[in-house]
């Protein structure tokens, strides 16, 4: 397991306001799917949904983005079945079902016992196929956390629309430089990346202006994996990019998850 990151630095009230956007919305999970509940401290739950398809395909456990909640994923859900994948969405804290305040600290230790819930539910109901992790946005937090922490026990890693340096990404959307601490947080966040070597399938678009397709050049090159992969979706910006390349998209993450 990598050197532990202090997020704390990244819970100054400035860069809150700009990280989270909590979304209440939800509505029922459709024929197949199912809802679950997850502790993650005391009278504080996360909410997921399963959209299982088989259980000896490979499981993906979805880190979503900001503004949304599992529920928008249901649509979503069909093609991930389709190319042979079970999907699992969570969610954060005050997002959705999910009750509590969240955090960038609180947000990626509520990560870890996710991932070990969806690692026991799966065991528990017979699954026996590889497991993924996937970030789009927000999520790529999450994602990059736990690739970093359970390298033996994840077979990959997929980021969508995902950034590492959050000064560049603060003076995109214009908050006040500096934040205390934060430009030693990233120097050391760009080392613990460099340290995944699981197999790695980055997906960004090449008009995105919320993270510019330049954070995804930056995280193909210091994250250390010798089997990654920066599919650009041409035409498309921060949230088209299944509206723009819905096939291109689904054809990268099949292969990338069968091997094929």
């Amino acid at each position: 397991m990598a050197d532990q990151l202090d997020y704390s630095v990244l819970d100054d009230p400035q860069l809150l306001q700009i990280i989270f956007h909590p979304d209440s919305d939800w509505s029922p999970p459709p024929e197949g799917a199912t809802d679950h509940s997850i502790p993650v401290e005391s009278d504080v739950f996360i909410a997921g949904r399963f959209h299982p398809i088989n259980q000896t395909t490979p499981s993906i456990l979805y880190f979503h983005g900001n503004g949304e909640v599992v529920s928008d994923y249901d649509w979503v859900s069909r093609f991930y079945n389709e190319i042979g994948a079970n999907l699992f969405v969570a969610e954060y804290r005050g997002y959705g079902k999910s009750n509590g305040i969240p955090t960038s600290s609180n947000t990626v230790a509520d990560a870890h016992i996710i991932f070990k819930y969806f690692q026991d539910m799966l065991n528990s109901n017979g699954y026996t196929g590889a497991i993924f992790i996937m970030g789009r946005s927000l999520g790529s937090q999450s994602a990059l956390e736990l690739a970093t922490s359970y390298p033996s026990e994840i077979k990959g890693l997929i980021l969508e629309s995902g950034f590492i340096q959050n000064v560049r990404l603060l003076k995109y959307v214009g908050i006040p430089l500096p934040i205390p601490n934060l430009e030693s947080f990233e120097k050391a966040a760009i080392k613990r990346i460099s340290e995944i070597t699981m197999p790695v399938l980055i997906i960004h678009g090449d008009l995105d202006t919320t993270i510019p397709h330049t954070e995804a050049e930056n995280i193909y090159s210091n994250i250390g994996s010798s089997e990654k992969k920066l599919l650009t979706i041409r035409g498309s910006d921060h949230n088209s990019l299944m509206l723009v390349g819905l096939q291109e998209y689904f054809d990268a993450i099949k292969k990338f998850i069968t091997g094929g």
